[in-house]
């Protein structure tokens, strides 16, 4: 015998365990990457998405404990996605469900299968019923190119500040550039904040391209549209939300005005019924109706096609949340932050000169879409529209705290200034006023 055979045998046990412990090389591309959560509208629910670059088994194991085992288990669905793009790159999308979470409890989880974990995550599952105070971080338009929110919100995630997340329209700049690796950085970029929060979407106009493929691949809304319009609860909160993009891209189908917008008024006439439970009805949509920028994007039109509809008189929105009594509406588009006094057809509608968020007679808009992009920020007009209440040409975002069902408090976070709290107001609806949309 020779003399090498025991040493040869050792070394090939050795590589054997070095591949992996159940023997499996792990191959890098079936390595979970792009995680991220989003709240399917199910209490005690929570849905992992992930990509690899080849077709694996979609797991998640979880529990209770920083370290260790992860005894539970969920198993799920992978779905091919081919971009549109020159390239026809195939990425595999991977949905899985958890159920039976508990409410308020920290939960620790990874993704993939034998061929490939990610890195352990944490997350907390939101509470059930109407009676806590939801955190919010809100903001749209942030890019893979000049992302200037996202260092303080990945802070401000880390020490538990929200939630959940609602990302209102425009991301990556444009997830299917350069084949959509664009997108594919992107996510990986959010994944410090995603992974651990629901982030809730909308899409905007630089999702377009083919269809909005990448937007409706990459991310897991409730409902069966693909994300284009969906609601869900939260606490005391309904939160609405739908796509402004179908008013523009009409070459994809008139008919999602019709079907969105017969959508939207059968959930709001559900959601008023249910105002004793959840007094708050907020919508986020991409494009605002109105704006004070100095841009010719629809908002600076009087007759804007998202708030009077395709050729100003069909399907327009403002005047469909006006009559369901929609109490705070969210956009971006626009590279700036700006809150508008509550408005109706261009008439300021203040519950009072000395409290005009107390009780007011009309929806109250929050514009923020300076979480940062490659194409900086937008400039307003030199004077400001008689119903723009303030007005911040600063990179930041919002955040937003319903805090029972009576109050609701908005303050805008400025990154220019490190943090500083540049807006900030209550909005304030005593129950008995609600009883009008019952």
């Amino acid at each position: 015998m020779s003399p090498f055979l025991p040493c040869w045998s050792c070394c090939c046990l050795l590589l054997f365990f070095s591949l992996g412990i159940q023997g499996i090389p792990q191959d890098p591309k079936a390595a979970p990457e792009q995680v991220h959560l989003s709240y399917p509208d199910e209490p005690g629910s929570m849905t992992v998405t992930w990509t690899t670059w080849v077709p694996t088994p979609s797991e998640v194991q979880f529990g209770l404990q920083l370290s260790g085992p992860l005894p539970l288990r969920a198993q799920g669905t992978a779905s091919p996605f081919v971009d549109g793009g020159f390239l026809r790159r195939k990425l595999y999308i991977h949905r899985v469900t958890l159920r039976g979470l508990l409410p308020g409890v920290q939960y620790v989880y990874r993704c993939g299968s034998t061929q490939g974990w990610s890195r352990r995550f944490r997350f907390r599952a939101l509470k059930k019923g109407p009676h806590w105070s939801p955190r919010l971080a809100v903001f749209g338009d942030l890019g893979a190119d000049n992302p200037r929110a996202l260092p303080r919100l990945r802070r401000d995630t880390q020490q538990g500040m929200y939630d959940a997340v609602l990302h209102v329209g425009d991301f990556a700049y444009n997830m299917d550039q350069d084949n959509a690796r664009v997108g594919d950085e992107f996510m990986r970029l959010i994944e410090p904040v995603a992974a651990s929060l629901p982030y809730m979407t909308c899409p905007g106009n630089h999702e377009e391209r083919y269809n909005f493929s990448n937007y409706k691949a990459r991310f897991s809304m409730p409902g069966n549209t693909e994300g284009l319009w969906y609601s869900w609860d939260v606490g005391p909160a309904h939160i609405i939300s739908f796509s402004t993009e179908v008013y523009f891209y009409l070459h994809y189908g008139r008919h999602l005005v019709e079907r969105q917008f017969h959508w939207l008024e059968k959930d709001l006439q559900k959601a008023n019924k249910n105002r004793a439970a959840r007094p708050w009805i907020i919508t986020m949509g991409h494009r605002p109706m109105y704006c004070s920028n100095a841009d010719l994007d629809d908002c600076t039109w009087h007759e804007s096609k998202v708030r009077k509809g395709l050729f100003g008189k069909l399907f327009g929105l403002e005047d469909l949340f006006y009559k369901y009594g929609v109490d705070l509406q969210l956009w971006a588009h626009e590279h700036s932050y700006e809150r508008l006094w509550p408005i109706y057809n261009y008439k300021v509608f203040n519950g009072s000169q000395e409290t005009p968020y107390t009780n007011p007679r009309g929806p109250v808009h929050i514009i923020t879409g300076s979480a940062g992009c490659e194409e900086r920020l937008t400039r307003f007009t030199l004077f400001p529209r008689p119903w723009s209440a303030v007005r911040v040409k600063e990179y930041g975002y919002t955040r937003l705290h319903i805090l029972n069902g009576t109050h609701v408090h908005i303050q805008q976070v400025s990154d220019d200034q490190d943090g500083k709290i540049v807006d900030d107001v209550w909005m304030v609806r005593p129950l008995l006023h609600r009883m009008m949309y019952l």
